[in-house]
Order: structure tokens, then C-alpha cells, then sequence
């Protein structure tokens, strides 16, 4: 009997919220453009993929999610599409991206008998219907309660900057559909810009200057393989080439040309000079007070853009302030959203309109 009540008595607290009992699992989402990295409370990074999905588009089926479906894109027969359901940092295509957003949570953490709390990254310029649209997502997704938090402060705690106190730090995230600069202050962002021009762009310019220059058309996969390879906004030491294979817009045959990192210079202007003017822009409206702190402290960069080459040389050539790409640019994201979920018990779920709860403590 007594074991009985023990049960009894552990079931009630479990159910009624009494206590510290808790089954469900923490996760952050780092809902990108391009990738979706999800973070496991006390396990680190348990899933990184490409958000893509590839549909039939006669019936609606989802095919293939994923690193499958990335496979596919520029490869399917014309029944089948495969499309990224994200476009510049949100959600664009609702049912596709919840369906996408049930198989990711499924793969990473298992089919849970007692829903996550999820934390989910979303750029600093968000608007309250895109916050709601995203939360609506995780929910429909399986997901228990949902908190937001803004993907420069993210990007900080990932590479490990003290944001809590009253000390200035400038943050620069480079994404696949946004690039987020921000300058944050005692947990909270000061000033910021986000754009819609990031690593996606990069590649439909490497795409434009190719067919231009060449009279070569090539697709954005290969642009984005290219710009990885040889990619460069800076003059290097060592000048890297690599050839590319795409049709020739004149003969309609298979053509190979060579390109060389000197070239990707003049291919990249046009969007690097939206992310410098956006960074001298954040830079104008940060108060005296902060400037100081950033001239000390540096600017931080993160995301898969950052390590662009050459890209922090000319920010700081540019600004000229001190810049670096964190450690784990790339993670740098999911990886703060992981400590944050650390702070859960102190924030509100489902924030609307984060750009008027930037006072807000993590």
C-alpha cells in the first residue's frame, strides 16, 4: 500500500506541475534558411540538416526531408519539387515547414510520450505574425511550450560573450537567408538591422556573374560548392582556382570554365556592400557609450557566412574595429540557445513582438 501511495503521490506531482518533476526534454531550434540545427538540454547538438523537403507536386506527398531532399534539388523529374519551406530567416510555406519541423524533433529526440519545451531562433527584425506563425509551427509539431529568443542574442551566448552586463558587444550573424547585427547590452539588444541578404545571395550573385561573364549558366548548388571552395572577399596570399561545369547559354552543350578567387571578389559586391552598409548603419545608431566598449571588445561573427574569406579583414578594414569569427561559427546559434534554455523558468512563452521585449532578461 505504502508503495502504491508512493506512485499515486509522484503521478499527482507530475501531472499537477508540483516540484521539480519534469519528463518532457528541453530542446532549442535553430530554424535556418538553409539548415536546422536542434540543441538536446544536457547533450549538445543532436541533429544538424539541411531544411529542404522534396514534394510530389501532383499529390502533396512529402517525398524526402532533409539531406535527401537536398540531394534532389535541381535533379527531380517535373512532378517532383524539392524546396527550402524557409525563405530569409522565416517561414514561407506553413504546412511543409511544420511537417518538416515533426520529422527533425522525431529524428533528434525520439517519438516522446511527454511533449518538449522548445526554444526556436528567429531574426531580430521579425514581425509578430512571423512570431506566430513559428510558434503555431512547433506547437502543431508536437512541441509543448514554445519560447523565442532573437538570433544575434543566441549567437553571443554562443560564442561565449558575458551579455548581462551593462558592457557593449556587436554580434554579426551571417545565415543562408539573414544577416543579424545587433549590439547588445545586459541581455538585451540595444540597436540592430536584419537583412535579407546573406549566404543564399552570395550564391544566386556567384550564379548572375557566371552566366555574365561565361555565358555559362550553372545551378546554385554548384554556386554554393563553388563559393566554399574558392569563395573570397578579400585579396588572398595565395590566389585558389577550381572549374565549374554548367551549359552554355549560346550552344546549349555541357561547357567547363575556371574561375579563380580574384574573380569572386567582383561576383560578391553587390551583397557585401548591403552587410557593410547595414553594419555602418548599426554602428551610427549605437550610443557613445557602447562604441567604447565595442572598440575594446571587437566584433564577434558567426554563421556559416562569416567564414566567407576574408570577410572579417574587410569589416574591420571598413569599421575600423577589431573583428573575428567565433569559435564554432557555425553552431554558434544552437549553441546559445542551448544555455538559454538553462534560464526557461524566467522567461514568458510564446514572446510576441520581441523587438518591443528587448529589456528582457534571459
Amino acid at each position: 500500500m505504502k508503495l502504491l501511495q508512493k506512485i499515486l503521490d509522484f503521478i499527482k506531482r507530475l501531472f499537477s506541475g508540483a516540484g521539480s518533476i519534469r519528463m518532457g526534454k528541453n530542446i532549442g531550434v535553430d530554424l535556418g534558411t538553409c539548415t536546422v540545427l536542434i540543441y538536446e538540454q544536457d547533450k549538445g547538438i543532436v541533429l544538424t540538416e539541411p531544411s529542404v523537403v522534396a514534394m510530389d507536386t501532383t499529390t502533396g506527398e512529402i517525398l524526402r526531408i532533409g539531406s535527401e531532399a537536398k540531394d534532389m534539388l535541381g535533379r527531380t523529374p517535373g512532378h517532383i519539387s524539392a524546396i527550402r519551406p524557409l525563405r530569409d530567416g522565416v517561414i514561407s510555406q506553413y504546412e511543409v515547414t511544420l511537417k518538416m519541423l515533426h520529422y527533425f524533433m522525431n529524428k533528434a529526440c525520439g517519438n516522446l510520450f511527454f511533449p518538449p519545451r522548445v526554444m526556436i531562433c528567429v531574426p531580430s527584425g521579425v514581425t509578430e505574425v512571423e512570431e506566430r506563425a513559428v510558434i503555431d509551427a512547433a506547437k502543431h509539431a508536437g512541441a509543448d511550450k514554445v519560447y523565442l529568443i532573437e538570433e544575434p542574442v543566441a549567437a553571443a551566448l554562443g560564442a561565449n560573450l558575458n551579455i548581462m552586463k551593462p558592457v557593449g558587444n556587436m554580434v554579426i550573424d551571417i545565415g543562408g537567408g539573414t544577416t543579424d547585427i545587433a549590439v547588445i547590452s545586459m541581455g538585451g539588444v540595444v540597436v540592430s538591422e536584419s537583412i535579407k541578404t546573406a549566404g543564399n545571395e552570395f550564391d544566386t550573385a556567384l550564379v548572375h556573374y557566371v552566366r555574365r561573364q561565361y555565358g555559362v549558366m550553372i545551378g546554385e548548388k554548384i554556386a554554393e560548392e563553388v563559393k566554399i571552395r574558392i569563395g573570397a572577399v578579400y585579396t588572398l596570399d595565395k590566389e585558389l582556382v577550381t572549374e565549374v561545369k554548367g551549359r552554355s547559354l549560346d550552344q546549349g552543350l555541357p561547357q567547363t570554365v575556371t574561375l579563380s578567387s580574384k574573380e569572386m571578389l567582383a561576383a560578391f559586391t553587390d551583397p557585401l556592400k548591403k552587410i557593410l552598409d547595414a553594419v555602418c548603419n548599426v554602428i551610427e545608431r549605437t550610443p557613445p557609450e557602447l562604441i567604447g566598449d565595442i572598440l575594446r571588445n571587437g566584433i564577434v561573427m558567426t554563421g556559416g557566412g562569416s567564414l566567407l574569406r576574408g570577410l572579417d579583414r574587410l569589416i574591420e578594414r571598413v569599421t575600423g574595429i577589431k573583428t573575428y569569427v567565433a569559435d564554432q561559427a557555425v553552431s554558434c546559434v544552437a549553441l546559445g540557445t542551448g544555455k538559454a534554455l538553462e534560464k526557461l523558468s524566467t522567461m514568458t512563452e510564446g514572446v510576441i513582438n520581441l523587438s518591443q521585449e528587448r529589456t528582457r532578461r534571459l
